[in-house]
């Protein structure tokens, strides 16, 4: 079966369900990676693999795991996660959301991800970039120099100094470094273990706040590709803000209905790590990013 198309994907307006023709299988190990023409289904993006994949069923069969693929136009070798060759929407390639299961299916099948561990997935990463604009705020006081600014006007100290971000059911881990490079740029680390407890108070109360306005939250895309430049926009009472991302979200913050953060400074000082927890609320509807 010859690949002449890039994957579809609804998941950016909140679809769990759909149907679609099979367009490919490919081996994965010893088990089928499974292509369809559209998917309902979030992979992990292996460029920035902060959001898990979604689970589910293709076809009745369960979905193992779901990951992105790369095909060159016109060659024959569909390529998986960290083995794409190429960056993430090079043109001249089809790129794909391969559904891995263990049973190799055909013709048209019904997709279903789950709503239950997609609304999971989507608080958490919901509650992530809320907390990473608080934590910018209650850290604007640390800055010598100019430094870009995020959506609300706070020197963003989350895109300048992180190094890894992991999204969790309810929750998420993301790491920031605090080395030389980001000392030059201008931020202080100094005293920051002793005010830290400060630091995470601010955090939290801004987060509470935020949960508080029931701001509006939607995903912009310019196209159901899967590699369109998606946004998260958030309208939150001092202004409106946006954010590159391609994962899933709640529609609305008061949906977390609570969240909390702790920050821990590594023994060295070199790394800060900041863990977000939250619950949702009884409504059930959600929206990727």
């Amino acid at each position: 079966m010859k690949i002449e198309t890039s994957t579809l994907v609804t998941y950016p307006a909140g679809e769990t369900r759909g149907r679609s023709a099979v367009i490919g299988v490919v081996p994965v190990g010893e088990r089928h990676g499974v292509i369809v023409a559209e998917t309902p289904f979030h992979p992990l993006d292996h460029t920035w693999p902060d959001q898990p994949a979604d689970t589910g069923t293709i076809g009745g069969a369960p979905v193992t795991d779901c990951v992105t693929g790369a095909l060159e136009d016109g060659g024959d070798t569909v390529h998986l996660g960290e083995d794409i060759p190429v960056r993430r929407g090079t043109p001249g390639w089809h790129w794909l959301v391969v559904h891995v299961t263990d049973t190799p299916l055909e013709g048209e099948v019904e997709l279903v991800a789950d709503a239950g561990h997609r609304r999971a997935l989507s608080a958490g990463h919901t509650a992530c970039h809320l907390a990473a604009l608080a934590l910018n705020a209650a850290l604007a006081g640390r800055w010598r120099k100019e430094a870009p600014a995020d959506g609300l006007g706070s020197p963003d100290f989350d895109q300048t100094a992180i190094a890894s971000s992991r999204i969790e059911p309810y929750g998420s881990r993301d790491v920031y470094r605090l080395g030389k490079s980001l000392r030059r740029k201008g931020f202080t680390a100094e005293g920051l273990a002793e005010e830290l407890p400060e630091i995470t108070r601010r955090t939290g109360d801004r987060l509470k706040e935020w949960i508080a306005a029931d701001a509006p939250v939607r995903i912009e895309s310019p196209g159901a590709e899967l590699t369109a430049r998606r946004s998260w926009h958030c309208d939150l009472p001092e202004g409106a803000v946006s954010i590159p991302c391609g994962g899933t979200h709640l529609t609305r913050t008061a949906e977390l209905g609570a969240a909390a953060v702790t920050l821990e400074l590594s023994a060295d000082g070199s790394e800060l790590t900041m863990r977000t927890t939250a619950r949702t609320t009884a409504r059930t509807t959600v929206s990727p990013a």
